[in-house]
């Protein structure tokens, strides 16, 4: 079966005989690959769509588009009949050219895990100008004779992740392309097969179910482009956010926060007041208790500030760690009062004056995800359920055994917390939600507050709101799609590589993916640190029109990038590299990144471009910038 569309600049080819489709994009013809099956996984077997007893195909024209409906029912599972029905629709809108795949549940019985549809692009060719994008961390970009295979996806490759910070992908083959967007991104996850040294890389979805049922229309949008560059496909994918109110500009964010004013330009420091590790955490460690214990008062802390602006320090935001009496990481959500040691609520208050005097953001972490198994309020009963009634954990970080807090309870804890911090007269300038913007989001299965992801994410976004509506700045571990209307800044949104030990070899090659699309919509710190010979992470936060960490002192060691790296750089040089690339933040924080280009291809000499003209080029194996402005 075939169709045109769009005046025939598309065409859609459908072969009935092996449920395969391709597409005429222009001069471009993409199909899918020949090994591909469309099934849907059972009891960890694939079941093939062409295993149905009853298959329909019927053509499809209305006033938007022209397609392909099919459905499927009539399955036998391991000799049983299932009840499980669906339609898959294939279509080309007329105005736009863009080609959708949906799939539709008819009819499930729950038992279906996984439906592997839309196929993956056939996309072999041993050449480098043939390549993918993915939005895994700040970005990647796999040439199809990259040396090294692609690593595994922590969170499977789940969008709205830290696996993928936006919910699309990209291939370009010498210069045409597509860009896949996912339309409903909540349960759905990237699929990203490249062996060493290629010659192909394989990119498609998977689509989960939700609370143990399909239960909803599973969309992808495929834009073709004949000419184009990732540049190209970030900008389309920029087009779709704001043309679906799914993002905020800062400026935007400004006029209910202008105290955002006090983030640009600024240079983080990251420091903590207490820690302590449960002796049954992943982190404790029993031949050096020393190390499970650590205090550091309100008033050091203070001290340290004041030194700072003695020192020429002017623009500093301070997010402090472990500040409340439990420690850092621990019993969440009940996580008061301030620490006592420390100086309690006095000295906390004495320290959040001291910023506001000097000029400087203070702001606190907190957590509402991770929940404390001894906590005083703890309950299995507000606990996330899976659908088979299992309450997951685990006793990973420093506060022991956790499970995880159904969001449909957050914003109540945060309305309950930052209420009595306010009546503390503790103020804030900005609060750091730990993990929003990094982990899936939960689902829950309890009746009395049953959860869907995509519910999850909106109420995280709700416990945003609540700090925005108080004159907070909402904040969070990374970046996320759900997130871009509400979120000011984050920890870091870094590059893959920077998360990885120097000697890790790197599945791709870093593009600031994220940045083409965002740039002027969330503040992203960035690390300063050498992790090894011949790389500085300062070129990065160059290119990247970032702020920068004045001081990062990580709370798990030889995590999250804290690998030091900064061993021979003195104060002062410290303060001076940071300096100048907050003066760079102070003139680009706004803008738009318009480009980004290997200059003559060569990936060890970059250069991004800014809305008001700024260029930053970066030579990253000689260590030296150059900062061009209008």
């Amino acid at each position: 079966m075939q169709i045109e569309g769009c005046s025939g600049r598309r065409a859609l080819s459908f072969d009935e005989g092996t449920l395969r489709c391709s597409v005429r994009a222009d001069s471009e013809l993409w199909s899918w690959a020949e090994q591909y099956t469309p099934c849907v996984v059972i009891g960890g077997r694939q079941v093939a769509f062409a295993s149905a007893g009853e298959i329909r195909h019927e053509m499809v024209r209305n006033g938007t588009g022209s397609g392909i409906r099919s459905s499927y029912r009539g399955f036998s599972v391991e000799g049983r009949p299932s009840t499980l029905a669906f339609e898959t629709y294939v279509w080309i809108e007329e105005c736009t050219g863009d080609v959708y795949f949906e799939w539709i549940p008819l009819a499930e019985d729950g038992t279906v895990e996984r439906v592997l549809w839309p196929g993956p692009m056939e996309f072999a060719a041993n050449r480098s100008d043939w390549y993918t994008l993915i939005p895994r961390g700040q970005g990647l970009l796999i040439p199809n004779d990259w040396p090294e295979s692609f690593t595994p996806m922590h969170f499977n490759g789940m969008f709205l992740t830290a696996d993928c910070y936006m919910s699309w992908f990209s291939q370009i083959r010498e210069g045409a392309g597509y860009l896949a967007i996912a339309l409903t991104p909540w349960n759905g996850c990237l699929q990203v097969e490249h062996p060493a040294g290629g010659p192909y890389t394989q990119a498609a979805v998977s689509w989960e179910p939700s609370l143990g049922r399909m239960e909803y229309r599973r969309m992808l949008r495929y834009s073709f482009r004949e000419h184009c560059d990732y540049n190209e496909m970030c900008k389309l994918y920029r087009q779709y956010v704001f043309e679906n109110g799914l993002a905020a500009t800062l400026r935007e964010k400004q006029v209910r926060l202008p105290s955002v004013e006090k983030l640009i330009g600024a240079q983080f420091v990251h420091l903590g007041i207490k820690t302590h590790v449960h002796p049954l955490s992943s982190f404790f460690d029993p031949q050096n208790p020393e190390k499970n214990d650590r205090l550091i008062p309100f008033a050091v802390r203070r001290q340290q500030m004041e030194q700072l602006h003695a020192s020429g320090v002017k623009k500093v935001y301070l997010h402090l760690d472990g500040w409340a009496q439990p420690g850092y990481d621990n019993q969440h959500p009940d996580y008061l009062p301030a620490c006592e040691e420390a100086g309690g609520w006095q000295g906390m208050r004495e320290l959040a004056d001291a910023m506001q005097a000097l000029g400087f953001g203070f702001g606190i972490h907190d957590q509402y995800r991770d929940y404390y198994r001894n906590a005083p309020s703890f309950s299995e009963e507000y606990a996330c359920r899976l659908a088979d009634g299992t309450v997951p954990g685990h006793a990973r970080w420093a506060g022991g055994p956790q499970t995880y807090l159904c969001g449909t309870q957050a914003p109540y804890y945060v309305k309950r917390n930052f209420r009595e911090l306010q009546a503390q007269g503790i103020s804030l300038d900005g609060a750091y939600l730990d993990v929003f913007t990094c982990n899936e989001g939960d689902e829950c299965a309890n009746p009395r507050h049953r959860m869907t992801r995509r519910a999850c994410y909106e109420y995280r976004g709700k416990c945003f709101e609540f700090l925005t509506a108080n004159g907070i700045l909402p904040s969070s571990e990374e970046v996320s799609d759900w997130s871009m209307r509400s979120l000011v800044f984050c920890h870091y949104a870094p590059y893959l590589f920077q998360l990885m030990r120097p000697e890790c070899p790197r599945p791709g090659i870093g593009v600031p993916l994220q940045n083409l699309v965002y740039h002027d919509c969330v503040i992203e710190p960035w690390m300063m640190e050498r992790p090894s010979e011949g790389e500085d992470n300062m070129l990065y936060a160059l290119l990247n029109g970032g702020a920068p960490y004045l001081v990062r002192d990580g709370a798990y060691p030889d995590t999250d990038g804290s690998f030091g790296g900064c061993e021979g750089v003195t104060p002062e040089e410290n303060r001076a590299r940071c300096r100048i690339v907050s003066e760079l933040h102070e003139r680009v924080a706004l803008q738009e990144m318009k480009r980004h280009e290997f200059v003559g291809g060569d990936p060890t000499v970059q250069r991004t471009v800014f809305a008001d003209g700024t260029t930053v080029t970066v030579w990253l194996a000689e260590g030296r910038y150059e900062i061009e402005t209008v």
